[in-house]
């Protein structure tokens, strides 16, 4: 059915158990799991507009943020068995980033988590999940 699953992660809690539901199907169905996560590049004005020793402050602690967020993923492959790989994308939009990795990946379903934001906030945010499923033909399966 399914050979290569996508997970992408932030590393909140929404989207660890996205993950952990994306690892217990892709060992049901014989899969192995890609995790990863999009940063989004530091603009050069914040970055000029901070000190050098809070500039690498932030991106030690952002670096962090990341290896916890991965480190999840291949934590939950490894305890049910099922083969991992990790990567890091940069892209200033999210779900491009996570399509771009679909694709080159060659994943064939991509399992992520949906905040759940409603009315305004929905609005004003956006959805990162929803503009995923707008903006790709790999299926996608929402968990939330």
């Amino acid at each position: 059915m399914y050979k290569n699953i996508l997970l992408p992660t932030d590393g909140t809690e929404f989207c660890q158990k996205a993950v952990a539901h994306g690892v217990e199907l892709a060992k049901l169905a014989g899969a192995k799991v890609t995790g990863v996560t999009v940063a989004v590049p530091m603009r050069r004005m914040i970055a000029a507009s901070l000190s050098a020793e809070l500039l690498d402050s932030v991106k030690a602690s952002h670096r962090v943020a990341l290896t916890k967020a991965l480190g999840f993923v291949e934590a939950s492959a490894k305890a049910a068995g099922v083969t991992c790989e990790t990567i890091e994308i940069q892209d200033e939009h999210p779900y491009r980033g996570i399509i771009n990795a679909a694709e080159k990946k060659g994943c064939d379903l991509i399992v992520m988590a949906s905040h759940g934001q409603r009315g305004l906030a929905a609005v004003i945010v956006g959805s990162e999940t929803q503009k995923v499923v707008t903006h790709t033909d790999i299926p996608v399966l929402i968990y939330r």
